[in-house]
């Protein structure tokens, strides 16, 4: 069973914004995913550095004022271990590896990341309808390690909502938990650039997608078409992707959900030479390339199914008011409610108020931060 947050006083506060003297709401992972700060734990300035050092984009903060705000992690803590674990250990030992592949010395990966992607899939299940809201907070030495499990349990999520039969969600999860084992090929120099990648450097890059297929498309226990998925999820429907240029019907539908997702993750992920870009811009990205870069119709259905706005973000109306999203509305997720805390001259309100903006449509959110 999935295991469920209690009830928390939180909001989420950017970094840069908390301080010393606050407590956390919820843990801090280190890079094996295990607590490495706990809940009610006090931050220090030291600390807060050191997070911020690591790529810590946000904390869940206690505040009284929100108490009753209820976040839940899609998977449980066990899951969450098991699956980074697999992934880190996996990825690296390919990384070390220079021998031909299936050397003697090579053991054969597929079982370990089916039974990762078996307990992910087991956690999910337990609430298919709910809003995609990716919650935990994670110290990792290696970007590539997260953002394959967050793109897993986005496109399973997806595969949930759409109905997809256990074994079209094992093909597509091993494929979206996989789709970038190729940069484990990549040289380190150009994975890691803390900058733009040169022309050379880049189709270097591109060559990951390749190189990701030739490591699983003989895996026992991975689908060929999990392999596929590595191959096409950076093709695009108008042919501008790589590595074919193949276009429209001709990229698996499940490789265009996870090329959807892996650019909604990377784009709302903190990168050594660029800041994470808002949820909702990033949805606003997806849109700019709906029709050319994704099918209209998935982006429509990922923006009906993930939380814009995550439970605890704090918000600023066009009004001038501010205060914390406290709940999603499932039918219109980019519309949540929003618990006012402070009013439209900056002054603390002693009797915060509820508006549910999808009751007034002339509402919206104008930035997202800290509130006081």
């Amino acid at each position: 069973m999935m295991e469920k947050c209690g009830t928390i006083n939180m909001r989420l506060v950017p970094i840069q914004l908390c301080r010393p003297g606050m407590r956390l709401a919820r843990k801090v992972y280190n890079e094996e995913g295990f607590v490495l700060l706990a809940e009610h734990v006090e931050l220090s300035q030291g600390m807060i550095q050191r997070l911020s050092q690591y790529g810590i984009p946000h904390l869940y903060i206690e505040d009284s004022r929100t108490n009753d705000v209820i976040v839940q992690d899609p998977i449980s803590e066990e899951t969450r271990r098991m699956a980074i674990g697999t992934i880190r250990s996996n990825f690296k030992r390919i990384m070390m590896d220079t021998l031909p592949r299936r050397s003697v010395n090579q053991p054969f990966i597929g079982k370990a990341f089916k039974d990762a992607l078996g307990l992910i899939i087991d956690d999910l299940s337990q609430n298919p309808t709910a809003m995609i809201m990716l919650t935990d907070i994670s110290v990792t030495d290696h970007y590539l390690y997260q953002h394959s499990l967050n793109v897993c349990i986005y496109a399973t999520m997806l595969g949930l909502s759409e109905g997809y039969s256990h074994q079209d969600l094992a093909v597509l999860g091993l494929g979206a938990l996989l789709h970038d084992i190729g940069k484990t090929k990549i040289p380190l120099d150009i994975l890691q650039k803390p900058g733009k990648l040169s022309g050379s450097e880049f189709e270097a890059m591109k060559r990951h997608t390749e190189f990701g297929y030739m490591l699983l498309k003989d895996e026992p226990n991975i689908p060929l078409l999990s392999a596929h998925c590595a191959l096409q999820h950076h093709e695009r429907i108008d042919g501008s992707g790589y590595p074919r240029g193949i276009r429209g019907g001709e990229i698996h539908e499940f490789a265009k959900w996870i090329g959807l997702v892996d650019s909604y993750d990377a784009m709302t992920s903190n990168r050594v030479y660029r800041s994470a870009m808002l949820p909702h811009q990033a949805v606003e990205a997806l849109y700019a390339g709906a029709n050319t870069l994704y099918e209209t119709s998935m982006v429509e259905h990922f923006r009906d199914k993930v939380a814009i706005y995550p439970l605890g973000t704090t918000v600023t109306l066009n009004t001038g008011e501010s205060g914390v999203v406290v709940d999603i509305n499932s039918q219109s997720p980019q519309r949540p409610i929003v618990r006012v805390l402070v009013d439209a001259d900056g002054q603390p309100l002693h009797a915060p108020y509820e508006i549910d903006m999808s009751k007034h449509l002339s509402l919206v959110v104008v930035s997202v931060g800290d509130v006081k």
